[in-house]
This record gives C-alpha cells, structure tokens and sequence, in this order.
C-alpha cells in the first residue's frame, strides 16, 4: 500500500477529474487492487471521524457533553465500516448491470472504479463531521461534488455515451441513497435498540431485475421506482449542459450544471434558494421576551447547488438565550422530501431528558430536553424544503416551541415553490 500514490490519486480526481478520469479507466486493476490500494484506507476517514466526534469529543447538544460509550462507539465505526465496503462493491454491480440500459458496457472491475474513486469527495468531506455545525454543510458539498465526479467518470469506465451520462448518474444516485439508508438502519438497529423504527416505508418492495441481461425493470411503485424517473429529466438537462459548453457561456454553463444537480438531486428542475434577506425577515427582532443580540444570513453555492440559512441569538442577560435558524435546502430540495417520506418516527428517554423525531400535520419535527442543564433543541421541515430550528438555554422546551411558531411558517410554506423552474 502505497500511501504516497493514494494522496496523490485523491488530490488528481478532486482538482482534476477531466483529465484523471482517461487515466483511471485505463489502468489494468482488479477489484482486490482497488480495495487494498484505495478503498480501504479512504472508506475508513468518515467511520473514523464519526468514531471521534461520537465516543472521543463528544456533543454538546444539550449543553453538556455527550459521548458514545467507548464500547459501543467502537463497534458502530467498524460495523458501518464493513458494511459500507459491502455496500460499495453491491452498487459497482448495480452500476454495472445499468451500464447496457444507457448505453455502455458491463464490466464489474470499471463500475468499481467509478464508484470508489468518485466517492472520494465524500469520504475526504466526511472527515468534517467533527466540526461543530459546519460539519453537515461540508458533507453535503462533498457529496454534491461525488455526484459530480461520477457525470463526468461514467463516459470513461463504462463507456457510455456523454449525452446519458446524467440519467446513468441519476439512477446510480438514487440507488446509493437507498443502500445508504438500509446500511444506516442495520447500524441503528445493532446499536441503538430503543429507535423504533415506523411508518411502512415502501423501500422494501422496491427491485431491480434484468430479464434480459441489460434491461432493468424497476417496482414503479416502490420509493425507487418513483424516483428513477429522475433519469429522463437528467438526460434533458445534460442535453442543456452540453450546448451551454458548447456556447463558452459561463452563467448559461453555471445553469445548465445547476439542472443537472438538481435532476440528480430528485428535483424535477433547477431550484435557487432564496436569497439572503428573504430568509433573514423570517427572523423576529424580540422572541418570547428575549432580545436579539445577533443576525447573519448566507447562501452558499457549489457545483451549482444553492442552500440558504439565517441565524439570530436572542438573549435576557441572565442566563436565557435562544438561537433561531431558518434554512432554505434550495437544490437539496429533492433530498429533502425524500428524507422526510422516508424518517422513521423514534423515541428515546433517559433519566435527564428525552430525544424524539415524529411528524405533525405532515411536517416532520424533531424535539430533544435535558432537564438538567435546561438546554434543548426543537425543529420543524416546513414544506420538505425548509428548515426551523430553534435550540437554547431555558426553563423548558415551550419557548423554543413558541420560538418556531413566532416564524411565519405558512408564509414560509407559501414559497415552497419559489425559485423552482421546471425542466
């Protein structure tokens, strides 16, 4: 193993993938090469981070630090290690079961490639989960960019022809989202037995079979099936994506590569999160007779994806403080509604608290008190596009309830389809 190749291969797909990816598909390798050689070391950055931040630095949630215990943290990070290299090679085959439905050629060894070596944006970003709360924003453009690398790699291992690589990568998206979530419940359900899972999600009669050898037929009632209709849209925007580069024109380029995200992100077109100051109004100049101390707003924009937040701390001098947050996934907007069909509603109590997820008139929240240090946190998925959250030092959990509710969320639930353009 050579660790000096395996940086320099990572520093080459992230900075220079157009002319990296020729090289990897033809390089002679096996699926025992890759794993020695690549795989293992980098699957294993997010596992070991999450090891970290879970049983070593701890969280600070509620206002003391929480930890994993060592026992139980250690054996999360391996099991979702493994089960994250089986997960890998299960979607290379996948992978290359689809490659004749779009065009291409099956060849297990190439799909592999193009899966572990696009997942490198992922696992390097995965490491930024032991930040405080720029940790998730840093996951999401890793993932953003992951999704990326495989449009632009799918050409190249599994010869495919350019103009349905977005549809190949839509699909392959999808299908990595759904393993991803069965090996997150199997690490639940092994660690964290009082998460009772509920609300009859249709994954499992979701299939992919190929009655021919390269068709793939696909439950189109399953939460699959549903969604693997993003392919089509895909194609049509990688269409777009071809004639803006073609035209040398940078926004109409920055566009079309937002449509492309978008379609891969289960948007049926481009979304643009609102704007800075339209998120901010949403915040109130008093709450719940605290002051505000403090109001920022950003939107962040990578690879043609735009998520906006606004944040405002409140406080009374004496001790109370609350930090309301509103935010606008904008072209997570796809991953969001999937996210919110598919939380399991979970319930766990402990002699200083409670932690509880579970869905109200159809929004899904999530609530978690320590009585203890007075501290918690409540949130509200308004629209399964945007977010409130309110956490903070007080006498109980209501005037975070009434900090959410001071936000105008049927206005804000009004604009759920600002900023969406249909493909």
């Amino acid at each position: 193993m050579d660790f000096g190749k395996i940086i320099a291969r990572v520093k080459a797909i992230l900075t220079t993938p157009q002319t990296e990816w020729p090289v990897i598909a033809a390089e002679p390798a096996t699926a025992q090469s890759l794993y020695i050689n690549y795989i293992l070391v980098l699957a294993a950055l997010p596992a070991i981070a999450q090891f970290i931040k879970g049983s070593l630095m701890g969280s600070g949630a509620f206002g003391v630090v929480v930890r994993t215990p060592f026992g139980a943290g250690l054996g999360m990070m391996v099991a979702s290690y493994l089960l994250s290299l089986v997960m890998l090679y299960l979607l290379a085959l996948i992978v290359s079961a689809l490659a004749p439905s779009f065009g291409g050629q099956k060849d297990p060894v190439q799909a592999l490639k193009a899966i572990a070596y696009s997942w490198t944006a992922s696992w390097v970003a995965g490491i930024a989960v032991i930040l405080p709360w720029l940790g998730w924003l840093i996951s999401i453009a890793g993932l953003v960019y992951a999704i990326y690398l495989l449009y632009l790699g799918l050409p190249h291992t599994m010869k495919c022809p350019p103009e349905k690589s977005a549809g190949y990568t839509a699909v392959s998206v999808v299908i990595g989202v759904v393993l991803t979530l069965i090996v997150g419940w199997i690490v639940g359900l092994m660690f964290l037995s009082s998460v009772m899972l509920g609300g009859g999600s249709s994954l499992h009669s979701a299939t992919i079979t190929s009655s021919d050898g390269s068709t793939v037929t696909v439950d189109k009632d399953s939460a699959l099936g549903k969604l693997a209709a993003m392919g089509e849209r895909a194609e049509k925007a990688n269409k777009e994506l071809e004639a803006a580069q073609k035209s040398g024109d940078t926004a109409a380029q920055q566009a079309a590569m937002g449509k492309v995200m978008g379609a891969a992100m289960g948007n049926d077109g481009s979304v643009q999160s609102l704007s800075a100051d339209q998120v901010k109004a949403f915040l109130p100049d008093t709450l719940a007779g605290l002051k505000r101390e403090s109001l920022s707003a950003e939107r962040s924009n990578a690879v043609g994806m735009q998520i906006t937040e606004a944040r405002a701390q409140y406080g009374d001098g004496n001790g109370h403080s609350i930090e309301l947050e509103v935010s606008d996934t904008g072209s997570m907007k796809g991953m969001m509604a999937m996210a919110s069909a598919l939380a399991p509603e979970s319930e766990q109590q402990t002699d200083h608290g409670y932690e509880k997820t579970y869905t109200d008139n159809g929004r899904l929240v999530h609530e978690a008190w320590d009585k203890t240090s007075k501290n918690g946190e409540y949130s509200v998925v308004v629209a399964q596009r945007f977010s409130v959250k309110a956490t903070g030092q007080v006498d109980s959990i209501d005037p975070l309830k009434q900090a959410v509710t001071s936000v105008d969320l049927s206005k804000l639930e009004s604009l759920k389809n600002e900023g969406v353009t249909k493909n």
